[in-house]
């Protein structure tokens, strides 16, 4: 037997067809990203690869290869241990690493040496990440969007949750970003995953759906947080047919005073946040919301920063950014409840995502 070597955009096209997915880097390398379902073995661990690079740049790369290969030998035999030992000789893995291909070689030159059909990305991370950013524009282009637009505390992400459990096809970039999409929406305890990572996970869900179907997705701006919407996709998105998500005020306040709960709970917390405002809003008048949400007044900004900062922003971005905006189909919502916007969500699936024109596509 022999490694066989695919290229990226092969293993990119291909990713379902192998038995396990296998990243031979780091564990820190691992989490700024990976192919989507990979599973992470070590050659060198985070604290192995520092010690024997330091060794390759102060001693010598041979002596340096030397402690490399041991360290990576009992990596492997312990990888092996944990994990194969109950496998068929049918299991087929797919391996990368960074670029070389040193560290998944190496494992994968003992697992093809056992008897397993073994892939190895040629190129490794380097190239996988290049065939994501290459076939994005084409995985944006390929489906039909309906933008969930409405200002804040309307419950475009609520609706969303709900079009998803009605079984439509939903692009929720907020959560795949780890953010809620204002100066205000870092999630407490929750860091924002690597921009690379947001490419993936963007394109994983994209490459996943139906181009049959539409794909429902709220009216992002070009950020959320800190991470960048891929450009194909916001072009797509902004010469996208609209729905209005429209809910009384008095339920948009609630609505907001719920999902930011910590808000409530953390007053100093608010506070810090608000002071992302001062150069738009005036120092004077962010001092004064601080002062009313230390008071306990946490209501009464809200309502203030819906008219004043988020609803004016929001109306003008939509009118300038959203080709459809002006056309959009209203959404009333009576209240902001899960069994109100339940009944939305499935009224919008009978009407552009029936279930007899569902059919499924390989991932």
């Amino acid at each position: 037997m022999s490694v066989q070597l695919i290229s990226a955009a092969q293993a990119v096209a291909q990713l379902s067809v192998f038995s396990s997915v296998i990243d031979a880097r780091s564990e820190s390398e691992f989490a700024l990203d990976h192919l989507p379902g990979a599973v992470n073995w070590p050659t060198l661990n985070d604290e192995e690869r520092q010690r024997i690079g330091t060794m390759y740049v102060q001693v010598n790369p041979f002596e340096a290869k030397k402690r490399g290969a041991a360290i990576a030998a009992r990596n492997i035999a312990a990888h092996i241990e944990r994990e194969l030992l109950d496998s068929p000789k049918s299991w087929q893995p797919l391996l990368y690493c960074w670029r070389g291909g040193k560290r998944s070689g190496s494992l994968a030159l003992v697992l093809d040496q056992i008897g397993f059909k073994v892939s190895l990305i040629e190129g490794g991370y380097k190239a996988y990440r290049a065939a994501v950013l290459a076939d994005l524009p084409t995985q944006a282009a390929r489906h039909h969007y309906r933008v969930v637009c409405g200002p804040t505390g309307s419950g475009k992400t609520r609706l969303l949750g709900a079009l998803e459990r009605a079984g439509a096809q939903v692009l929720d970039l907020e959560a795949l970003a780890c953010h809620r999409a204002s100066v205000l929406g870092a999630v407490p305890d929750q860091p924002q995953p690597s921009q690379k990572r947001f490419d993936t996970l963007v394109w994983d869900k994209l490459r996943r759906f139906d181009a049959a179907r539409p794909v429902f997705i709220e009216s992002e701006s070009k950020k959320v947080g800190n991470l960048t919407v891929p450009a194909d996709l916001i072009a797509a998105m902004r010469a996208s047919p609209c729905l209005d998500l429209q809910l009384p005020l008095d339920e948009r306040v609630a609505l907001l005073l719920e999902d930011y709960d910590c808000f409530v709970q953390d007053p100093e917390l608010f506070c810090e946040r608000l002071d992302a405002l001062k150069e738009l809003r005036s120092k004077a008048v962010v001092d004064a919301w601080k002062a009313q949400v230390r008071a306990g007044q946490t209501e009464p900004v809200v309502r203030e920063l819906l008219a004043l900062h988020y609803d004016p922003g929001y109306a003008d971005s939509m009118q300038r950014n959203f080709a459809c905006y002006a056309s959009a189909q209203p959404l009333v919502a009576a209240d902001r409840h899960g069994a109100t916007l339940a009944r939305l969500a499935a009224e919008l699936v009978a009407e552009f995502d029936p279930p007899a024109d569902h059919t499924s596509t390989p991932a």
